[in-house]
């Protein structure tokens, strides 16, 4: 049995929770708001996931010295965009624990993936990350999931792998950090604009060409950025890409479809309740395009509706009417 410690409490969050307890793990899980501490103690449920209930072994508290003492790992699974300012708050309590990130995306104002920021933050703490073709409705259910743990300390992979592994999940381990967390943070911006496809009532012929064309993208953005190719193409780059086009449990590809449909990004936000880290980072990743000076036409796409005033069947137009070239 191992202490573990898991902070951010949202879906992801309590669907790790739920898996690592099943195995006999303890869990400490730190919840930023008191009524999600407060469900997961005295109800034995989460609010993001209401059919399921919680296995004993799973503790909730609002305080990050309790989530994080004595444990002896830190799962990291909060959005994003509060990544730093979270680390800020809890790292005076880490002791030596290393940190396996499990939130997807990227830090806007230094367009920097989770690991940098963790790792500015915290110079000499061990870091993995954990991504792949993962929802945590069925996750948290056990259905068979296969995820891919990156890290460039050997002993970190082996512990994760060892903790986290059984009949159904399955880890594969890397070395390539930042084509996991590229791979991640990516596939979110394409699930988006097939929603939007979605929503806009295109076919099958649009979707596979923006899954296929999309991953163009991500592979060539991310091995610019330091990531392996083969990455991009296993588990964390295609493989959640598929996934997370596909599914309606992608919180992305529904934020797409509502916008599909003439919603607002503010109806959308509220629509969906959750966070939804495509919106978050299309702004990174069209930057990311541009300093680099990578084509992007698909993320430049929605990067135009959501900030540009840009309508989906203009972007669509857009799109098919550029200068004819060869397959890359």
């Amino acid at each position: 049995m191992k202490v573990i410690s898991i902070l951010g409490s949202g879906s992801w969050g309590i669907a790790l929770a739920i898996h690592l307890a099943k195995l006999g793990n303890k869990i400490q899980m730190w919840s930023y708001l008191e009524e999600e501490k407060d469900m997961i103690n005295n109800e034995r449920k989460c609010k993001f996931l209401p059919n399921v209930e919680l296995p004993e072994g799973i503790v909730a508290t609002t305080s990050f010295e309790e989530a994080i003492k004595e444990s002896d790992f830190i799962i990291h699974v909060t959005p994003s965009k509060v990544t730093r300012e979270t680390v800020k708050q809890y790292k005076k309590y880490v002791d030596n624990q290393p940190i396996v990130i499990c939130s997807k995306g990227f830090e806007k104002e230094t367009l920097y993936t989770l690991d940098e920021v963790i790792q500015e933050e915290m110079p000499n703490t061990k870091i993995a990350v954990l991504s792949g073709p993962s929802h945590a409705e069925e996750v948290s259910i056990a259905i068979p999931t296969l995820l891919v743990v990156a890290s460039k300390h050997d002993e970190l992979l082996k512990l994760v792998q060892d903790t986290f592994m059984c009949d159904k999940m399955r880890i594969y381990t890397s070395r390539d950090v930042k084509g996991v967390e590229l791979g991640g943070a990516l596939k979110n911006i394409i699930a988006f604009c097939v929603g939007v496809s979605v929503g806009l009532g295109l076919g099958d012929n649009t979707f596979a060409a923006l899954v296929t064309r999309g991953l163009s993208e991500i592979s060539r953005l991310g091995i610019e950025l330091g990531g392996q190719k083969e990455t991009i193409y296993g588990l964390s780059g295609l493989g959640d890409l598929i996934v997370t086009c596909l599914s309606d449990h992608s919180r992305n590809r529904r934020a797409g479809i509502l916008i599909g449909k003439g919603k607002s990004l503010e109806e959308t936000r509220k629509e969906v309740g959750m966070v939804i880290e495509s919106i978050d980072n299309i702004e990174v990743a069209h930057e990311l395009g541009r300093i680099h000076n990578i084509e992007m036409p698909i993320v430049d796409a929605v990067y135009g509706i959501l900030y540009k005033g840009l309508k989906p069947e203009e972007a669509v137009d857009v799109l098919m009417n550029r200068k004819k070239k060869d397959e890359d």
